[in-house]
């Protein structure tokens, strides 16, 4: 092993889940690149982790918040040592060699960090990812990342600060989506220079929505990124290529006769109009 590779603290905010944490825990017990440890960040009012945790063969800190995604990221943020992190969700699954390819793009100097792509147990990502590498701007990383997707050398988290606890799962803002886009605008603007590899995958399954179910994740996810925009007050040209995206959805979805997916269209540009007329209440820092 190079002396020039990172440490990883791998940062995971946990609620209700067991099994699909247990299958996280395995596929970091196969990682053939071991310069880790994982920060669970509980947010249980119980003690049903105490059986998947033990016995591991590497490192883990166990740490408790309140419930919230970006909340309880920043309690593990809080803690951070190596010389990287990331953020698996506890419901994703890292292939054996993810963290040694990895090390081996950040063996690079000029690099900040890199992301990567979501895939299926298949192997399949949705048509909205980006197949093409790049270096990250605020106007290309939106297709390009996603939280479980994303490595950051510590010094660049370190300038960006912690999550927005407006954004994120458990917010109880309209916007309770969006948090790692959140950041990484704010890792770019603060002159982090990271590489997008569509290469580079992690597996993680997308639940079945009804109909209903995949209107509201429309709106809070257009809602979240609306208030993106006006967070980091995103020129005239950014914001109406993103209402007319959904718009243009809405569209060619019932021109297929696709009733359902074009309401998905509709409720995610009237989520982003809600989130464009939002007020940025700032970034809460980890403490």
């Amino acid at each position: 092993m190079s002396p020039s590779r990172p440490t990883f603290d791998l940062v995971t905010a946990t609620v209700d889940r067991v099994r699909e944490l247990g299958a996280l825990l395995d596929s970091l017990e196969a990682q053939t690149y071991r310069q880790f440890r994982l920060l669970v960040v509980d947010q249980n009012d119980d003690d049903r982790l105490d059986a998947v945790l033990g016995g591991r063969g590497f490192a883990i800190v166990r740490l408790h918040s309140a419930r919230g995604l970006s909340r309880a990221r920043n309690v593990g943020l809080a803690k951070v040592e190596a010389d990287a992190v990331a953020f698996p969700d506890d419901d994703c699954v890292y292939p054996p060699e993810l963290l040694e390819e990895v090390a081996r793009r950040l063996e690079d100097a000029r690099l900040d960090g890199v992301t990567g792509r979501a895939v299926d147990r298949h192997g399949r990502s949705s048509p909205s990812w980006k197949t093409d590498s790049a270096i990250l701007t605020e106007h290309n990383l939106w297709n390009r990342a996603i939280s479980y997707t994303i490595f950051l050398r510590r010094d660049v988290v370190e300038r960006v600060g912690g999550f927005d606890e407006q954004l994120g799962l458990g917010s109880a803002a309209a916007w309770s989506s969006g948090e790692e886009t959140d950041y990484l605008v704010r890792a770019v603007r603060a002159g982090g220079r990271i590489a997008y590899d569509p290469e580079l995958t992690v597996t993680h399954e997308d639940a079945a929505l009804s109909p209903r179910e995949l209107r509201a994740r429309g709106y809070r996810d257009g809602a979240s990124i609306g208030y993106i925009l006006r967070k980091h007050r995103y020129p005239r040209r950014s914001l109406v290529r993103m209402l007319v995206r959904p718009l243009g959805g809405a569209l060619v979805s019932l021109a297929r006769l696709d009733v359902p997916r074009a309401r998905f269209h509709a409720a995610t540009f009237w989520g982003r109009i809600r989130g464009l007329r939002a007020r940025s209440s700032g970034v809460e820092q980890p403490t």
